[in-house]
This record gives C-alpha cells, sequence and structure tokens, in this order.
C-alpha cells in the first residue's frame, strides 16, 4: 500500500506535516513559554498532528483509489504560511495545508462524497482513543498521557470540523452535495466533539 505514496507526495506530507505541527504548537502554547514547554507541546503536536493530518489526506487518497482513480496530496506553500502566521497572530489554526488531487473527470456525485467524508470520519475514529487518554492516561499518576489525549482530541476535532464547513474546496461542501443526511450527522458528531474537548478540563499549563 504504502509504494502507491511516490517520494514527491512523501515530501509533501512531511513539510506539510512540519508546519501544520508548528500552526498547532502555537496555539496550545498559549502565550508565553519556555524552551522545554515549546519542546515538549511540539513533539507531543507533531506526533497528533502527524496522525491525524497523514490519516486524514490517505483516506481521501486510498477511498479514491478504491474506486479506481488516482489520487496525490500536494502542498500548498501559501497556506501553509498562512496557517503558521494566523497561529501566531490571531490564535487561530487555518488548516488547508494542501489536498489531496484526485485526476480523473468522471467521478460521481456518491464517489465524490465518499472520498471527501473519508477524511472527517477518520478523524473522529482517531478521536476516540485520544478520548480515552486524555480522560484515563492521567490515572497512573503522570499528566504526559492525558495531555498527548487532550491534544490529539482537540487536533482531531478541529481537522474534522473544519473540514466539514461546506464552503469552497472543503470537503463539506462535496458532503453535502452527494447526500445533505450525511453532512449534517458527521458535521453535527465534528463540532460535538470539538465543543466537548473544550469543556472537559484541558491538563496541559
Amino acid at each position: 500500500m504504502l509504494e502507491r505514496i511516490p517520494p514527491r507526495e512523501w515530501r509533501d506530507l512531511a513539510i506539510a506535516w512540519f508546519a501544520i505541527t508548528l500552526a498547532f504548537t502555537l496555539i496550545f502554547l498559549g502565550g508565553g513559554t519556555n524552551v522545554a514547554r515549546f519542546i515538549l507541546v511540539f513533539a507531543i503536536s507533531s506526533v497528533t498532528v502527524g496522525v491525524g493530518f497523514i490519516l486524514h489526506e490517505l483516506a481521501h487518497k486510498f477511498t479514491a483509489m478504491h474506486y479506481g482513480y488516482w489520487a496525490e496530496f500536494q502542498k500548498d506553500n501559501l497556506m501553509l504560511l498562512v496557517a503558521v502566521a494566523m497561529a501566531a497572530l490571531v490564535g487561530f489554526v487555518f488548516a488547508a495545508p494542501g489536498a489531496t488531487v484526485i485526476y480523473g473527470s468522471n467521478l460521481s456525485k456518491r464517489e465524490n462524497g465518499w472520498i471527501s467524508a473519508s477524511g472527517a470520519v477518520t478523524n473522529l475514529l482517531l478521536a476516540i482513543p485520544f478520548i480515552a487518554l486524555a480522560l484515563f492516561g492521567g490515572l497512573g499518576g503522570s499528566a504526559l498521557f492525558s495531555q498527548i489525549g487532550s491534544i490529539g482530541w482537540k487536533v482531531n476535532a478541529m481537522l474534522a470540523a473544519f473540514n466539514m464547513l461546506p464552503v469552497g474546496g472543503l470537503d463539506g461542501r462535496k458532503v453535502l452535495a452527494w447526500n445533505p443526511v450525511a453532512f449534517l450527522l458527521l458535521i453535527a458528531a465534528a463540532f460535538g466533539v470539538l465543543v466537548l474537548s473544550y469543556i472537559v478540563p484541558f491538563p496541559l499549563a
């Protein structure tokens, strides 16, 4: 399966991974910090963002390939800069580091809907073990696992919620065009999980 990811695509994924890891790190730091805390939050974000972002894009890729189309992730350098700048200046991550481009002009509305929905579905499924880690990972006396769980929970919820917005070229618009019921279920679940991540106390301080 991994042999279907060419070197250029690996490179684009790695660069986008680094950029949005930095953006989310700036968000989760929330103000003044020190070098040790920056390294800790960056390391946690790199793992949680890496899992959430890469599996989101690969879900699009391999769902498209399931339908017989070739697909590759392509980074967008401008949007990567925007993501980091917005995180630093206004405390918000505009998580659109690029897109998985599908090569094929004859996609049906159903195929396009499933391909688009696969990313948010992946992030919602990934949120489940992170939620468990956030809630129960610190029971042994160490807050590190709870911290990882909390960040992973938020990252995956943010990625799912943002991508399900029915605007521009985001996944939500394509899912809505295919199946309004599926769209409502996915966007409600994504924003529900995201809101819950802010209601539950965030242990990283």
